[in-house]
């Protein structure tokens, strides 16, 4: 592939009208730092901030920054100006469009120095993160920074060459703050209950264990938003990049496959300002928590129970996994019964159409998302979507069975290995301990799920204690011993 025939600002002229999301683009300067340069915010935050600069102006440009030591996909975005596009996968067809709003990439650690630039910029007045629930380095039974991680044992001994998002927080901010530069916001679009309240906490314990002055300036001068963010996003194949590239005529190493749906709820807490994201359909709300807790609970917590039953059962993706109908009626029946009841949302947020919305998602053919992209970090992922309702339920002494089967497909997932016999890896930062777990408990029912439960990590102690969810996660383990399809079968039958 020639230099010429790849995607750059240069060739942008070429393009057609209709792979553009707008006409009268000027190139702006960077106003958004993002932390966490994935699949995701590309086909999302970074979606709304171009069309919110074609609609109103603004220098809202981003630089995306790489936290993993990669340097791979610095070197592909950057090969093509920043530039890359959006593939839009749905029954009606597949739509493509080129996106501007990124200007620059970097890749830590090797691009600190300049990072540290940008973070001090006065013009970069966000800095928004999707770096998972893992990424915040948060110790979950206290909600503060975990000082038991290496990172952050790193980051506190060089405090001014971070490496984890907490201590580079820490230090631009400390950097800002000495130079009377006014605080960026901090925007959190991860998937994690109270995602802007809870960066807060861990970047305040952070910021106490090195200047309490500080911290107290954080906590009183620095604006951490909550938000939901909603948009089924796999990772990039090789035919979306074949797809990406016959429709522009150009080679894009790196496009973005992703549905047509998308939704962003926001609290409006943006001293610095933001771009004018309710202009091109963001919801600027006073609380984020009802339209939260709905898609946790509603969307990610299904989204896991079929994955870890698929990776057991065989199905590869979540189309194929809800086309076998006693899914469908479990996951139905799973929303309608145990999860929607649990919520409390605006009179104009119809749960039960919401429930029908995403299972037409959920059978999106042309998405074919991977069950197990979604199956990774589940020891990070299945307290909030999944033991939140259980307590919530528990305590109103309701039944849980079906939200039981999801925890228990976790459980037996673990041991790495599907009905078939054939094998697959554990990804998840406590890998090495919840496989130990699972091998520890040897093959009885009881002993695995007591061993799990025993996770102070994952289960609180009044959670654990639960004798309710020890005979729910018993019989639903006994019942995935037989087979992950019976499983399914058996509970769709109780529905």
């Amino acid at each position: 592939m020639n230099a010429k025939s790849r995607l750059s600002r240069d060739a942008l002229a070429s393009i057609e009208e209709i792979y553009l999301l707008g006409s009268g683009w000027r190139d702006a300067s960077i106003g958004i730092v993002h932390l966490g340069i994935g699949n995701f915010h590309r086909a999302h935050e970074a979606v709304y901030t171009e069309e919110a600069m074609l609609a109103a102006g603004g220098d809202w440009a981003i630089c995306g920054v790489t936290l993993q030591g990669d340097v791979t996909k610095r070197e592909a975005l950057m090969a093509q100006d920043g530039l890359y596009s959006v593939v839009e996968r749905g029954p009606e067809g597949v739509k493509t469009n080129v996106v501007r709003a990124l200007r620059e990439v970097l890749a830590m650690p090797h691009d600190r120095i300049r990072l540290s630039e940008l973070l001090a910029n006065t013009n970069v007045r966000i800095v928004s993160l999707t770096v998972t629930e893992k990424g915040y380095c948060r110790d979950p039974r206290s909600g503060e920074v975990d000082f038991a991680h290496a990172g952050v044992a790193h980051d506190l001994h060089h405090s001014t060459e971070p490496d984890t998002v907490p201590g580079i927080l820490f230090a631009a901010l400390r950097a800002r703050r000495d130079a009377g530069i006014a605080p960026f916001t901090v925007l959190s679009c991860d998937n994690l209950s109270h995602n802007g309240a809870a960066l807060r906490q861990v970047v305040c314990s952070y910021a106490r264990a090195l200047d309490a002055d500080l911290a107290a300036w954080i906590e009183h001068e620095v604006a951490f938003p909550s938000t939901m963010v909603d948009r089924i996003v796999p990772s990039t194949t090789d035919a979306d990049r074949d797809a990406a590239s016959s429709a522009l005529g150009l080679y894009d190493a790196a496009p973005v496959p992703c549905e047509p749906f998308r939704q962003w709820v926001i609290e409006d807490r943006f001293p610095a300002g933001r771009p004018a994201w309710d202009r091109v359909g963001v919801q600027l709300v006073d609380d984020v928590m009802p339209f939260e807790l709905a898609k946790l609970r509603m969307l990610n917590a299904t989204h896991s129970t079929l994955a870890y039953l698929s990776m057991l059962a065989g199905f590869k993706t979540i189309d194929e996994a809800i086309s076998f109908p006693p899914m469908r009626t479990l996951i139905h029946s799973m929303m309608t019964h145990e999860i929607a009841p649990t919520l409390t949302v605006p009179a104009t947020f119809d749960l039960m159409a919401y429930r029908d919305a995403l299972l037409e998602r959920y059978s999106n053919p042309a998405l074919k998302h991977r069950c197990a992209q979604i199956a990774m970090d589940g020891s990070q992922k299945i307290p909030p979507r999944l033991l939140g309702t259980i307590s919530a339920r528990l305590k109103r002494g309701e039944s849980i069975a079906r939200l039981a089967l999801g925890v228990a497909a976790w459980f037996v997932f673990l041991r790495g290995r599907a009905d078939d016999g054939s094998t697959f890896p554990i990804s998840d930062p406590m890998a090495a301990r919840l496989t130990s777990l699972t091998k520890t408990a040897g093959n009885t029912t009881e002993g695995l799920v007591d061993a799990m439960l025993g996770c102070r990590e994952v289960f609180d102690a009044e959670l654990a204690a639960s004798a309710n969810l020890r005979h729910e996660l018993i019989a639903a383990v006994m019942q995935l011993n037989k087979g992950a399809r019976a499983a399914i079968e058996h509970a769709a039958l109780q529905a």
